[in-house]
């Protein structure tokens, strides 16, 4: 009785909070042990303007087990289902790659901050996007000069063929007085 209570009290604590930009509800009516979270990406991230979902399945030792993993030894019982989710947004705002829970999402941090925060982008904007957000440009996610594709594609090529051979070639933008870099473009085009 205790559990539910405390549940149905973090369901309505959530649902008042409009500013914190956290969901939390009950997956069915009927079953309290199984919840859906969602939290927007922080301002000023590659996770702007997603929104994460989170599966949660409470066990019957309520709360303890939702935040352990996340919090390790900071852990304690007066942590809510709330402040779990709220902590999760916040390592998207101030990624630990020293202590990662990823070990190779935090390699990639480390070596090539840019091209983590771009994969982070491409991610958050295909599998995080709201209804209403946009269709993701995917020249512009990877910092591929728009012109560059358009002159490219403008000669017949596939626009996904044309990123794929700029990222490969490292490269973000082709000038057209480049016409050593440009025929080095079109020939892996070719291919």
């Amino acid at each position: 009785m205790a559990r539910a209570k405390r549940i149905v009290k973090e369901l309505d604590d959530v649902r008042k909070d409009t500013e914190a930009s956290i969901t939390l509800d009950l997956v069915s009516e009927d079953d309290l042990s199984q919840l859906k979270g969602s939290f927007k990406g922080p301002p000023d991230t590659p996770y702007a303007g997603g929104r994460f979902v989170v599966d949660i399945k409470i066990p019957v030792s309520i709360i303890e087990l939702i935040a352990k993993r996340i919090l390790k030894d900071a852990w304690t019982p007066i942590l809510t289902l709330k402040s779990s989710l709220i902590s999760l947004q916040s390592l998207f705002q101030s990624p630990e790659p020293n202590d990662p829970q990823d070990a190779e999402v935090a390699k990639h941090y480390i070596s090539d901050k840019a091209g983590f925060e771009n994969t982070a982008k491409y991610w958050t904007q295909i599998y995080a996007n709201d209804k209403e957000s946009k269709t993701p440009n995917d020249a512009e996610l990877y910092g591929i000069d728009q012109t560059t594709v358009n002159n490219f594609e403008n000669m017949g090529f596939p626009r996904e063929k044309i990123i794929e051979v700029l990222r490969r070639l490292g490269l973000k933008k082709v000038e057209s007085g480049e016409p050593r870099t440009e025929n080095k473009v079109i020939e892996e085009l070719l291919k």
